[in-house]
């Protein structure tokens, strides 16, 4: 059940991560600043999330503080991944962008082997599938790629795929809600600064709100079900999953954007298909051996993982 639990969460993340770059560049296109886009959604999605673990869930509060350390790190990463991620959105198309951000996973297969957490040979193969059909997608002979807003969104693919496996390791104790609520607040706390020191633009005459709070409430979801999937069947795969996201935004950039596709292009949609159905006979993975770079953020026992931390009366 944990698996199949895992697996739909990733999968559903994936869904609300395919809506970012349509809704964070129509934002960009209606007048707003990237890192503008990236404050507001980081901060709304925070205060959101906040909000309804004081009304419902006040035991979520509750982490340990090695656990809170962990998840200010993995939230100062993807923050400054974040940052990365919009800007470079600011200079690309927005399926252009995101099918380069989706190489993360191969990222986060380097990241998890540094943490002594070793890939299967399925989990290899799957990768080196998925890469080969990205670089089938982006075959795209529209002209020249800005190669600074390439190299901005590989730098937050791979900011990206680092938080994941840090995550990982809090998840092994701590609720999803719980990881996700600090994982936030830590990244509004690089985002929000950095928009009032090295932008504080504001969008001239009547400002359109839908596609910010589009993504206000996309960021939300998409966090709870990715951290969800995260606890249950590792960063790694849940990455390897989150590779749906780019049939997401193919899929709206053919019936919204009104965009078209190559043969090759579709080739190679179908070839990322296939590494996400192989899911299904991965095993759960192990790690090597006691160590590894994230071992500082593990308490010394575990506790059952869906149970939230702190006093019960």
């Amino acid at each position: 059940m944990g698996k199949n639990k895992g697996i739909i969460a990733a999968f559903v993340s994936a869904v609300f991560l395919g809506l970012t770059p349509i809704f964070g560049k129509q934002a960009i296109i209606w007048g707003f600043s990237p890192i503008a886009v990236v404050a507001l959604r980081t901060s709304m999605a925070t205060a959101l999330l906040l909000v309804l673990i004081l009304i419902f869930k006040r035991e979520y509060l509750y982490i340990f503080p090695v656990g809170l350390a962990g998840c200010a790190l993995a939230g100062a990463i993807n923050g400054i991944g974040s940052l990365f991620y919009y800007m470079a959105l600011g200079r690309l198309s927005a399926s252009v962008g995101h099918l380069l951000y989706s190489l993360y996973p191969v990222f986060v297969v380097i990241w998890s082997f540094l943490d002594r957490q070793a890939p299967s040979r399925l989990t290899i193969l799957r990768i080196v599938l998925a890469t080969a059909a990205i670089v089938l997608i982006t075959n795209v002979n529209s002209g020249g790629i800005d190669m600074v807003g390439v190299v901005m969104m590989l730098i937050a693919s791979a900011l990206y795929a680092l938080h994941l496996p840090i995550n990982q390791r809090v998840l092994y104790e701590v609720p999803a809600p719980t990881v996700t609520l600090y994982t936030l607040l830590s990244m509004s706390a690089i985002v929000v600064p950095a928009y009032f020191i090295f932008d504080s633009q504001w969008p001239t005459g009547t400002v359109v709100w839908w596609p910010v709070i589009g993504l206000t409430l996309v960021t939300f979801l998409s966090r709870l079900t990715l951290f969800l999937g995260v606890k249950h069947i590792g960063g790694m795969q849940t990455a390897l999953l989150g590779l749906g996201e780019l049939v997401v935004t193919i899929g709206l950039g053919l019936l919204w954007l009104q965009e078209r596709l190559s043969p090759l292009q579709w080739v190679g949609i179908a070839g990322l298909i296939i590494s996400l159905l192989l899911v299904r006979f991965e095993k759960q993975q192990t790690q090597k051996g006691p160590g590894g770079w994230l071992n500082w953020i593990r308490p010394p026992h575990q506790i059952p993982p869906d149970i939230p931390w702190g006093p019960h009366t």
